[in-house]
């Protein structure tokens, strides 16, 4: 595997598109949402994200094992509040030699798929990765993951192929105001959506018990 790293790109810096899609920061609290999310993944599904094949313990144990001061993990919520696409960072273990570097991995549900979900997530993780001193973005995965590989180029990321796995890697520059100001805009954001979609789910849900309750009075 070769060091060949790629310049930044401005295909992760914000676009309209990418902006409509709000990308949440998640929490300890979120461990059994981010649990039914991975248990969603069919078999196929979980070989791309995890590399092997990932039983339910499986998952299980790595949702328990998920250190929310160590990593930053995001979560695209659809109506519902169910996770709809995920992405962990994880930042590597550095030494004096080394640049800070931080592994990239996403799943989104089938229904989540082709709406740029992807593109946002690795963007929300590439900014919050310059706001925390990453220089380096890495990917791993199984050289047949097309979506994965598909997202690595559009990001401008240089691919290397051997033994049946990928790796891509994406030189991240230096934190700056516009960084900053764009993570506190999308942390509002991606608030403020949540928060709406809360609202929306308890007065649905109010509605719904209250008119099955009148139908079974009747």
């Amino acid at each position: 595997m070769h060091n060949k790293l790629s310049p930044y790109q401005p295909t992760l810096r914000p676009s309209n598109s990418r902006a409509l899609v709000p990308v949440r920061e998640l929490h300890a609290g979120h461990r059994g949402s981010i649990l039914r999310h991975f248990l969603q993944l069919n078999a196929d599904d979980r070989h791309l994200r995890f590399g092997t094949q990932t039983p339910d313990e499986v998952i299980e144990r790595y949702v328990d094992g998920l250190d929310f001061s160590h990593d930053t993990i995001f979560g695209i919520f659809d109506s519902q509040l169910n996770i709809v696409g995920l992405a962990h960072l994880a930042y590597l273990p550095s030494f004096k030699s080394n640049a800070r570097a931080a592994e990239f991995g996403v799943s989104v549900l089938p229904e989540g798929r082709g709406k740029g979900f992807g593109t946002a997530l690795l963007g929300r993780a590439a900014v919050h990765a310059r706001n925390t001193r990453v220089e380096t973005l890495f990917v791993h995965c199984l050289a047949n993951n097309k979506a994965m590989m598909r997202l690595a180029k559009k990001a401008g990321m240089s691919v290397e192929f051997a033994y049946g796995d990928a790796d891509a890697y994406l030189k991240l520059p230096p934190a700056n105001p516009s960084t900053i100001v764009e993570e506190a805009a999308n942390v509002q954001w991606a608030d403020f959506d949540y928060a709406l979609k809360e609202n929306l789910k308890r007065s649905n849900d109010a509605w719904s018990w209250f008119l099955g309750k009148s139908f079974i009075t009747r």
